[in-house]
């Protein structure tokens, strides 16, 4: 099973927009404040858009001197809202870091919450099944400016959930990531490792490495456009679940579409990709291809959130038995799932780096296999520090 990559709740600004210029709409249509109700006049607020648009371009992409030039443009008009004078001043500052040489910038997040998880009754029989967990998870971003078109990343994702009634739920798992990056124009190209370490119920091991490329296309003011490829191996070394070892080729591409003056964003992702198995899995190789479209959207200063559906369809080489529910008879074929995931939460920012999220998830996996299907829905309450 392909594994999805979900929207997150990181933060208000991380949730609308994905690209680079869909974040500077943000900060430059957002609402004047209470205390400053007197909105700078419509001339101005176009030649700051402007601006701001250019700085951040400029600062994404390391051309910090250029950026300050632009930034201190804005510094200069008159009667700006208090929200946006205070936003060009932040990013001034730290684009005078790095021109100083000042290139390392370390980010880092906790999380804490908790939830439940339902699993819905099966076609195999199985029942419905409650348990509470907890959920844990930090992490941290390095990045690395080399020159003004170039820079290295790394990271370390860390999540922890703990199941009350069941020990073969709890999960342990470790991610991380090391790439470099480097501007063509208003393009940009990635090319890295990463991986992960997973130990899940009792014991099980799995490890994931692999290396990947993704090119981003700025098509205009609202459209990013970026394709990726990745080629990953899937290792479990011991145990039962040695059989599901397999390396895994795919292909991706994405649209991300700024809407609503920067307040909102859609984007699509579509793949594709195919899966080696390496230690004689029962249903053999497996090609999958698949769609999920994402909703993000900030509604004010505090309140934001996503939505997003994801499916998957697997389809299998190797014959084995299926069967329907109302037959007795067991015919043989191949293995084909459509894998389904609908979610959406809301994230409320609160003070200074923190933010509570709310989530909501339902998964389902429809099979011709017959003992594969299941489907499950898990809610979950989080405390989060961005510092």
């Amino acid at each position: 099973m392909h594994s999805p990559t979900r929207p997150s709740l990181n933060s208000r600004h991380g949730n609308r927009l994905n690209g680079i210029l869909f974040a500077f709409c943000l900060a430059v249509t957002g609402a004047p404040s209470a205390a400053e109700p007197a909105a700078a006049s419509s001339a101005d607020a176009e030649s700051a858009e402007s601006h701001l648009q250019k700085a951040l371009a400029y600062y994404e992409s390391g051309e910090y001197a250029t950026a300050i030039l632009e930034f201190e443009t804005v510094l200069q008009l008159d009667d700006l809202p208090t929200d946006l004078h205070q936003q060009a001043e932040i990013y001034a500052g730290v684009a005078e870091d790095y021109l100083a040489g000042r290139k390392l910038q370390p980010t880092g997040y906790a999380i804490i919450g908790f939830g439940n998880y339902r699993e819905n009754s099966t076609s195999a029989g199985s029942g419905e099944t409650d348990d509470a967990f907890l959920k844990l998870r930090g992490g941290g971003r390095l990045n690395y400016t080399l020159s003004e078109v170039s820079s290295l990343n790394g990271s370390l994702d860390y999540r922890f959930r703990e199941y009350s009634d069941s020990d073969r739920r709890n999960d342990s798992d470790l991610r991380w990531n090391g790439s470099y990056r480097h501007r063509f124009d208003d393009n940009n190209l990635t090319a890295g490792v990463r991986g992960r370490v997973s130990y899940r119920g009792n014991g099980d091991y799995r490890n994931d490495y692999g290396v990947f490329s993704t090119y981003q296309i700025l098509l205009d003011e609202n459209d990013q456009f970026t394709l990726g490829a990745e080629f990953r191996r899937r290792s479990y070394p011991e145990g039962p679940l040695r059989s599901r070892s397999r390396n895994i080729a795919e292909l991706t591409a994405n649209w991300n579409r700024s809407l609503l003056d920067g307040k909102a964003s859609f984007s699509l992702d579509a793949f594709g990709g195919w899966e080696n198995a390496t230690q004689n899995r029962l249903d053999g190789n497996s090609s999958f291809y698949g769609l999920s479209p994402t909703y993000n959207f900030t509604l004010n200063d505090q309140w934001g959130g996503y939505v997003f559906f994801w499916w998957q369809h697997d389809s299998y080489n190797s014959e084995r038995y299926s069967s329907e529910p109302s037959d007795d008879a067991v015919a043989v074929g191949t293995r084909a799932d459509d894998l389904y995931e609908l979610g959406g939460g809301l994230t409320w920012e609160f003070g200074d780096g923190w933010s509570l999220n709310p989530e909501i998830l339902y998964v389902e996996d429809n099979s011709n296999i017959l003992a594969v299907n299941y489907s499950s829905t898990e809610i979950w309450l989080t405390l989060r520090y961005d510092f």
